[in-house]
């Protein structure tokens, strides 16, 4: 494999496939690390979807594919790699002796980086290893989002390595847990529990009334700017004088979980599959992926949200 532009996928569940899928389609070598046996398996499956979409995304060819290689040992996986991404399970002991291992037989200059959706850099630097969070999004071959944490020189190096590949790193400006994003969805999370354990709405309610409604203003403009045109030609100040007052309205149980008890888990599932068990994870996956180029291809026109950043990306494509 090419020394230049290498990547090691560390663990090669759905993250690290999309990750893996990420960096192949964008013309890196990927050498792939898990001992797990049905991994060569799932990162396969990931990568058949990636191959599917993401070309359907841009007006330009993508650039040609890099090898990908499946390593039963780590030392071959991430020598001569120059981004390494780590995608273990969430397990702080075991993320350490990960990066233990790897600083061991990775070069001086590669960068590491942890998929981790809720630990904090400081926590995975805790033993000594130098390691940034660049945490992405499900799909990570689609979804442009990588949310970067902690030391600003890595951070900077692992942005512009993102976008050259495609994608939109957002540098966390202090180091929290769950970063950003998953912040806002554990907060939607919650409330949606207790709407089902409360018998107040189904998951199939629940998720149309986000896809129905802001799911779709959020795709383009976020939450901010939504707000700030609720407000009318006052903008955002006329908007929070409005409802700024409804924060103090006891219509929220955000600061508490409810229990999930095995009754409210088989209510969860039971509605789950009554919603989408007639299809399977594969089918759900592809009219996932449709519908997201559909849309970020809408994005794409205008220049809005991720379409920004793919018209970025293909800016810089070379034509073939």
């Amino acid at each position: 494999m090419s020394a230049a532009k290498k990547a090691a996928v560390v663990g090669g569940g759905v993250i690290g496939g999309g990750w893996a899928a990420r960096f192949l389609l964008n013309g890196w070598d990927v050498a792939v690390f898990d001992p797990d046996p049905d991994a060569e398996h799932k990162v396969k499956e990931v990568l058949a979807n990636a191959r599917r979409a993401l070309p359907l995304l841009y007006d330009k060819a993508l650039p040609s594919e890099g090898r990908l290689g499946f390593h039963s040992e780590l030392a071959s996986a991430v020598g001569g790699a120059v981004w390494i991404q780590e995608s273990v399970p969430e397990r702080l002991d075991l993320k350490h002796k990960v990066y233990s291992d790897i600083t061991g037989y990775a070069g001086p200059d590669a960068l590491i980086c942890s998929s981790t959706s809720g630990l904090k850099p400081s926590e995975l630097a805790a033993q000594g290893a130098r390691v940034i969070v660049a945490h992405p999004f499900n799909p990570v071959y689609l979804l442009p989002l990588v949310e970067l944490v902690g030391e600003a020189g890595d951070c900077a190096h692992a942005a512009e390595t993102l976008r050259a590949v495609g994608m939109y790193p957002l540098t966390v400006q202090k180091e929290i847990a769950a970063h950003i994003a998953d912040r806002l969805l554990e907060a939607v999370w919650r409330e949606s529990l207790w709407l089902v354990k409360d018998g107040i709405a189904t998951t199939e309610e629940i998720d149309e009334a986000i896809r129905m409604g802001f799911g779709l203003r959020w795709a383009q403009m976020g939450l901010f700017e939504t707000y700030r045109i609720a407000g009318g030609e006052a903008g955002m100040k006329h908007f929070m004088a409005q409802f700024g007052p409804a924060l103090q309205w006891p219509w929220t149980k955000l600061m508490d979980v409810p229990e999930l008890s095995d009754e409210l888990i088989d209510l969860i599932v039971s509605q789950s599959d009554a919603q989408s068990g007639h299809l399977s994870i594969r089918e759900l996956e592809r009219l996932r992926d449709d519908n997201l180029v559909g849309i970020m291809r809408a994005l794409k026109a205008s220049g809005s949200g991720a379409g920004g950043t793919i018209n970025a990306h293909e800016a810089s494509l070379p034509d073939r």
